[in-house]
């Protein structure tokens, strides 16, 4: 679910030399067919400032959500800013060995994830977070507590057993033991399956250097 690549063009548009080995199709979103992550004086987004993110998956409030994600490197001269990636599928199996009725709890009632962005886009999809398929097999994690909406599905008995899953499930996601951690010089992307791997990045500082990554959209 995950590969690194190197020799691509540190350039806006690089990445599309990625794109075209898979066929050259990006579905372009509100951002358009790319999406910077870089520092800006008035962010509207966490991915424009220089703090660290949690692992996560990316727009889970699109439905379908994005599969195959590309995040290529144009420049990384800043202190921190390294790049994580966590196997969600094995944290979903981790959680179900822990506490089995948290993983069902989770893989059953849907989760509702929100954007509202500039222009008037308003983006929502309800999901669960751990999706299984009829047969009990791992399908995707969708997981991002920054588009998290209101819980409304869960039942009433049962939403302080499920908030615990969530916590748990979180918890395993930060545990350094779950995640491989490597940082990005120019030249330089990974390609994560976003259905299954989450990502992240820790903090950097700005004063000590740049940092630009650019995104399929």
């Amino acid at each position: 679910g995950f590969v690194k690549v190197s020799g691509v063009p540190a350039e806006s548009g690089g990445l599309f030399s990625i794109v075209d080995a898979f066929g050259g199709f990006v579905r372009e979103t509100n951002y358009g067919r790319l999406f910077e992550v870089r520092t800006e004086l008035n962010p509207t987004n966490l991915a424009y400032t220089g703090l660290g993110l949690q692992a996560h998956t990316d727009n889970p409030y699109r439905d379908p959500a994005p599969t195959l994600q590309i995040l290529s490197c144009i420049e990384n001269s800043c202190d921190g800013g390294e790049s994580l990636v966590v196997d969600g599928f094995a944290a979903a199996l981790r959680l179900r060995e822990e506490d089995p009725h948290g993983f069902h709890l989770l893989s059953t009632y849907p989760m509702r994830f929100e954007f509202k962005g500039a222009k008037g886009v308003h983006l929502y999809a309800r999901r669960p977070m751990i999706e299984v398929s009829a047969d009990g097999e791992l399908v995707a994690i969708r997981f991002n507590s920054r588009s998290a909406a209101s819980v409304r599905d869960v039942p009433f008995e049962e939403i302080e057993k499920w908030y615990a899953a969530y916590k748990r499930l979180s918890a395993i996601f930060d545990d350094p033991r779950m995640t491989i951690r490597f940082k990005l010089a120019p030249g330089e992307a990974f390609i994560v399956d976003n259905t299954r791997v989450l990502h992240a990045w820790t903090r950097f500082s700005g004063v000590s250097g740049k940092r630009w990554l650019i995104r399929t959209g």
